[in-house]
């Protein structure tokens, strides 16, 4: 990656199309690109763990009425003052979760639960844009326990969640627990970077995650 583009090593064309189904399940095309704020959070060598995850995935969705699908519009957390717009994405090339392309947009993995739906809804947005420029989630660290953070659907209906718990992971650590939950319940997860910035591989040492639950 550029150095003077510390975020984006390559261009990500963002699905966009009148369909939502197509829009839902566009990332199974490969049409992304990797881009180098990867949140990597299973990694290289769980490959049968990505593959299963996938697998459920696309088979709750083949089981959904896509005519019915109102999909997630904005997130808002009052405490940091975010209220971004968001863009659905899915997997790159080497099957870890795309990103969103603009320091203003937060990205949805819509291969799993939207949020509000029984499971892990997953969110990941941009942390120290380029040219120090504010990026979405550059204060997710200053975000406390108990915290609310709200989702507003395409038809003005809003989501509530309270934040459970903040984790840093290592960049390569296996994290695949953060799109998986078994007790039946909503959550919502927050994601992006944080650590030191590693100029050799581009890339920041860890990963900030914050878990919810639906209020």
């Amino acid at each position: 990656m550029l150095e003077e583009n510390k975020h984006l090593s390559l261009s990500i064309r963002k699905v966009k199309t009148v369909s939502k189904q197509a829009l839902l399940i566009a990332a199974l095309s490969g049409s992304v690109i990797l881009t180098a704020l990867l949140l990597y959070f299973i990694p290289q060598n769980s490959t049968q763990g990505k593959a299963t995850l996938l697998v459920e995935n696309v088979t709750n969705l083949s089981n959904q009425d896509q005519s019915n699908i109102v999909l997630p519009a904005r997130l808002k957390i009052p405490t940091i003052q975010v209220d971004a717009a968001i863009i659905p994405v899915g997997l790159t090339y080497d099957g870890a979760m795309d990103v969103p392309k603009n320091a203003e947009e937060v990205a949805w993995y819509s291969i799993g639960p939207r949020p509000g739906e029984i499971g892990s809804a997953v969110i990941a947005g941009h942390y120290n844009w380029i040219n120090n420029m504010p990026a979405v989630f550059d204060d997710l660290h200053k975000i406390n326990k108990d915290d609310e953070i709200s989702i507003e659907d395409e038809n003005g209906v809003i989501t509530t969640f309270v934040v459970r718990k903040i984790q840093t992971y290592d960049k390569d650590e296996d994290s695949s627990d953060i799109f998986t939950s078994d007790d039946g319940k909503a959550h919502l997860n927050l994601i992006t970077c944080t650590g030191a910035w590693n100029k050799a591989e581009q890339a920041y040492s860890k990963r900030l995650i914050v878990f919810t639950d639906k209020k």
